[in-house]
C-alpha cells in the first residue's frame, strides 16, 4: 500500500464543482483583487473565529508581520516566541525591525512552556523607571510575545495571557496550522486559537486544514483599530485608491480567488477537523502500546491535527523503513530557529534550548488529512510499530 503525507487531490475532489463555479464567475467578472469576494470571506471567517474583524492578507507570514507593525513593534523591540516553529514566526519580527528571543518548549506538546517564559522575563529582563520591561544585557524593550499554536494544539494560554498582561506585553498567536482549535479558559468559556491576543494569525497554504489554492493569509483581531492598520498596510498604505495615508505599507493583498475558494472550503472546515480527529483517534488505539511519545491533547484544548506528529529512535532510519514499505513522512522542524544559519547573529549556541533540540532530533510526522481512511492509519501504524520494534527493545 502506498500511502501519501497529505492527499490534496482527494480535498479538492469533494469541492471541485464548486471552486470551478467560483473560478468561472470570477473570470466572468474579471474581479481579481477585493470585492464581494474578499468581503465575503473576511464575515464569514471572522463570524467562524468568533472574531469582531478578519483581514486577508497574502500568506501567513505577512498576517504575523502586520499583525505586530500595527501593534506598534519595530526596531529597538523584543518579542518573544520558541524555537521549535517554522521560521516564518521569527522571520516576521526580523522583518518588522525587531529581535526575536526564544524560550523553551513543552515536552508533551511542543508548545511555549510558560515557566520558561516566565522565567526569561525575570531572570533575564528588568523594569526600567518608566516600568518598562527590557533585557538587562542589551536593554531592548520587550514589547510581545508570540506562542505558537504548534501542530493544530492550542498553547496554555490562560498562563501565557497572564504572565503577558503581568509585564505589559502584547500577545500575537501564532494560529497558522491551528484553524478551528479551541482552547477552554478558566472561567468556562472555550475561545478558538487565535482570538485571545491582541491578534491571530492564520497561513492558507494549500496543505493546512483550511487551504487555499496558492498563497493566503488572514488575521483577526476584536481591535478594530489594529484591523484598519493591517487592511491600510496590506494595500500599499492607502485607506482609499490613490490616497496613502501610511509610508510603509506593502503590497500583502490577497486575491478574490483565493477568498472565493476558501469560502468554500471553510463550510467544510468543521467536517474536516473532526475527520482529522477521527484519524489521530485510529492512530492513538493502534499505536497506544508502541512505547512512542504520541501526540497529547490537555484537559482544556481541542486539537485539530494539522499534524499527527510522534517520537522516534533513529528517525532517519525509522523514515526511510516507512519510505520503503510506501509510506510517506515528513519532519516539523528538524532544526530549531535558534539552530538556523539565519539566526546565528544572534549568538545562541547547542544546548541553549534542550527541549526544543531533542524534539527536533526525534519528531516525524504521519499521512494526516481529512480524507484517510481507516485501513491507510492501520497500514501506517503497522509498518511504524515493525520500524521501532527492535529500537524500543533495545532501550528496554
Amino acid at each position: 500500500m502506498n500511502v501519501p503525507f497529505v492527499d490534496l487531490a482527494a480535498q479538492t475532489a469533494e469541492v471541485r464543482p464548486e471552486i470551478d463555479e467560483a473560478l468561472r464567475a470570477a473570470l466572468d467578472r474579471s474581479a481579481f483583487y477585493g470585492g464581494p469576494a474578499l468581503t465575503a470571506f473576511e464575515d464569514a471567517f471572522a463570524r467562524y473565529c468568533g472574531a469582531a474583524h478578519a483581514v486577508a492578507v497574502a500568506s501567513g507570514t505577512d498576517a504575523l508581520e502586520l499583525a505586530l507593525r500595527a501593534i506598534g513593534i519595530g526596531a529597538g523591540d523584543v518579542v518573544v516566541t520558541v524555537p521549535h516553529t517554522f521560521i516564518a514566526t521569527a522571520e516576521a519580527v526580523i522583518q518588522t525591525g525587531a529581535t526575536p528571543r526564544f524560550v523553551d518548549v513543552e515536552r508533551r506538546t511542543y508548545n511555549m512552556d510558560p515557566a520558561e517564559l516566565a522565567r526569561y522575563l525575570t531572570e533575564s529582563c528588568e523594569r526600567d523607571t518608566a516600568g518598562v520591561v527590557r533585557e538587562r544585557a542589551t536593554g531592548l524593550r520587550v514589547a510581545a510575545v508570540i506562542p505558537v499554536h504548534l501542530y493544530g494544539l492550542p498553547c496554555a494560554m490562560a498562563e501565557i495571557l497572564a504572565i503577558a498582561e503581568a509585564f505589559g506585553l502584547e500577545v500575537v498567536e501564532d494560529a497558522c496550522q491551528a484553524h478551528g482549535a479551541e482552547y477552554r479558559l478558566p472561567d468556562g468559556r472555550t475561545a478558538k486559537a487565535g482570538t485571545l491576543g491582541r491578534a491571530g494569525c492564520f497561513s492558507f497554504y494549500p496543505a493546512k486544514n483550511l487551504g487555499a489554492i496558492g498563497e493566503a493569509g488572514a488575521l483577526v483581531t476584536n481591535d478594530a483599530a489594529v484591523a484598519e492598520r493591517v487592511r491600510i498596510l496590506r494595500d500599499h498604505g492607502q485607506r482609499e485608491r490613490y490616497i496613502h495615508v501610511s509610508p510603509d505599507g506593502v503590497n500583502a493583498r490577497m486575491d478574490a480567488i483565493q477568498a472565493a475558494v476558501l469560502s468554500i472550503k471553510l463550510t467544510r472546515l468543521p467536517f474536516w477537523n473532526e475527520r482529522r480527529r477521527q484519524a489521530a483517534a485510529w492512530y492513538a488505539e493502534q499505536l497506544g502500546d508502541s512505547g512512542l511519545q504520541l501526540p497529547w491533547e490537555p484537559n482544556g484544548a481541542s486539537h485539530v491535527y494539522h499534524l499527527y506528529v510522534v517520537r522516534v529512535p533513529e528517525r532517519d532510519r525509522v523514515r526511510q523503513e516507512l519510505a520503503d514499505a510506501g509510506v510517506a513522512t515528513g519532519v516539523h522542524y528538524p532544526v530549531p530557529l535558534h539552530l538556523q544559519p539565519a539566526f546565528a547573529q544572534l549568538g545562541f549556541e547547542r544546548g541553549r534550548y534542550p527541549v526544543a533540540e531533542r524534539a527536533a532530533a526525534e519528531v516525524v510526522s504521519l499521512p494526516m488529512y481529512p480524507h484517510i481512511t481507516q485501513e491507510q492509519v492501520s497500514y501506517v501504524a503497522a509498518q511504524l510499530r515493525h520500524a521501532v520494534a527492535p529500537l524500543m527493545a533495545a532501550r528496554r
